[in-house]
């Protein structure tokens, strides 16, 4: 799987190491490709995931603003939800990154 802006590919990943939460495909923090990923201040905690953190996602010039979110210390009964430990893993706003299958 990739997630692509424009022509530039932000992250990269075989389609079973990405994991798919509520319609979202995070990709493996080593999957993202070096200096996309800028850190943000907008807040947000999930009630069952815990404490988001929103990245802007530097491509060139552009810097798409909190186009990517991780959640980089998961409540322990999130990984039991999900089936799998995803603390650190990245997400992209679809309406501002295209995720490519």
């Amino acid at each position: 799987m990739k997630a692509v802006v424009g022509e530039t590919v932000v992250a990269e990943a075989a389609s079973e190491t990405v994991i798919s939460i509520e319609g979202n495909a995070y990709f493996p923090p080593d999957s993202v490709a070096a200096g996309v990923l800028r850190e943000s201040s907008t807040p947000y905690t999930c009630p069952w995931k815990g404490r988001a953190q929103y990245h802007d996602v530097v491509v060139g010039e552009m810097a798409l603003r909190d186009a990517a979110w991780s959640y980089p210390d998961i409540k322990e009964s999130a990984a039991t939800r999900v089936g799998h430990d995803f603390s650190g893993y990245v997400a992209f706003d679809v309406r501002q990154v295209r995720i490519e299958i």
